[in-house]
């Protein structure tokens, strides 16, 4: 019996995807539900297994952009028996994943052939580029900063770790405090948890927040659901899960799709200030970075304190200065005053 391999649907939106990689050859015995090649498409990078163990014959190439449906290999069904024989030998060995191959520029001198490659941008990158682009082109993005102390919600982290770990089995880390700061800042400053469509403001209550995530492929941002009703285990074990599926390559389009606001962490990787730009259409985003000991007054005394700076980029067409510096007051207050917001 011979089977196709069909691009399986991704999505009601999505009527394309990329072959991003082959785990198999042409001609390999295949074993029912092994990965045999991976898909990408502007959201998600997702692996496809095979239905049959079998011998495949290839019909696509790596890079190749496919349809929805359309046939990219063959499986013709094959016990795996023992044999000298190449298509009949057992696939007990680790498959080396085809590199994608790259295609030069161009070149005016050798010197330089042996310094560019040219290599076409995936669906992932690409989307994002065009988010950035739009989110710039169609907002009025502006970015306003605070300073946080981190002092308090430090020592409360390390005061509760252990009893959080035993009851929880998950770490407690900064995110949720700022998760649940988010929340508390949106519920006092409404005009925050609101967006543009057309003429009219759609004024949205619900807590569903963006947690961006760096990958290999590119910035994802999962939204944790409903985090009003969390507690701060909730969102830490949201937040490992999320993580872990992205990395991997296992992110759903169900854990993309809505959120109101989004959280990016970009001190994880030694950044001191930045302007985060928004993930349109959401309205705004909450750009944290490295925590770093300063020289800072207080009381008249000069002390010193991990400090942490904050930068809210917002789209100024929905939301005024001072509603955004109102916001991120309200986030300051509440990560200094940890007690406020946490919850086991």
């Amino acid at each position: 019996m011979e089977i196709n391999v069909t691009v399986p649907s991704m999505g009601e939106s999505i009527t394309t995807a990329i072959i991003s990689n082959w785990f198999v050859n042409d001609g390999d015995l295949v074993k029912k539900n092994d990965p045999i090649y991976e898909l990408e498409t502007d959201k998600i990078t997702s692996e496809v297994t095979a239905e049959i163990t079998g011998i495949i014959k290839i019909k696509a190439d790596v890079d190749e952009e496919v349809d929805i449906g359309s046939i990219v290999a063959v499986i013709e069904e094959k016990e795996i028996v023992e044999s000298a024989n190449k298509a009949e030998k057992p696939n007990n060995e680790i498959q080396k994943p085809i590199e994608p191959e790259v295609t030069k520029i161009e070149k005016v001198t050798n010197e330089k052939s042996n310094k560019e490659d040219r290599k076409k941008m995936n669906p992932l990158r690409k989307k994002i580029a065009q988010r950035l682009v739009t989110a710039t082109q169609e907002t009025a993005l502006l970015t306003t900063f605070n300073e946080v102390d981190m002092l308090e919600v430090m020592t409360l982290r390390k005061r509760v770790q252990d009893e959080f770990i035993k009851k929880n089995n998950v770490k407690l880390g900064f995110m949720s405090f700022f998760t649940k700061a988010v929340v508390k800042a949106l519920e006092e400053v409404p005009s925050v948890n609101s967006r543009i469509e057309g003429e009219y403001i759609i004024k949205q209550n619900y807590y569903d927040i963006g947690i961006a995530v760096g990958t290999d492929k590119g910035l994802m941002v999962p939204v944790v659901r409903e985090c009003n009703d969390k507690s701060c285990a909730d969102i830490e074990k949201s937040i490992v899960e999320y993580s872990t599926k992205a990395r991997e390559g296992k992110i759903e389009l169900s854990d993309l799709n809505g959120g109101v606001f989004t959280i990016s962490n970009g001190g994880i990787y030694g950044s001191m200030l930045s302007t985060p730009i928004i993930n349109f259409p959401q309205p705004a985003i909450l750009g944290l970075h490295k925590i770093q000991e300063r020289a800072v007054v207080i009381q008249g005394e000069i002390v010193v304190r991990p400090m942490m700076y904050l930068a809210l980029s917002y789209d100024h067409r929905l939301i005024d200065g001072k509603e955004a510096v109102t916001f991120l007051g309200s986030i300051k207050n509440s990560i200094e005053n940890p007690l406020e917001i946490f919850s086991m």
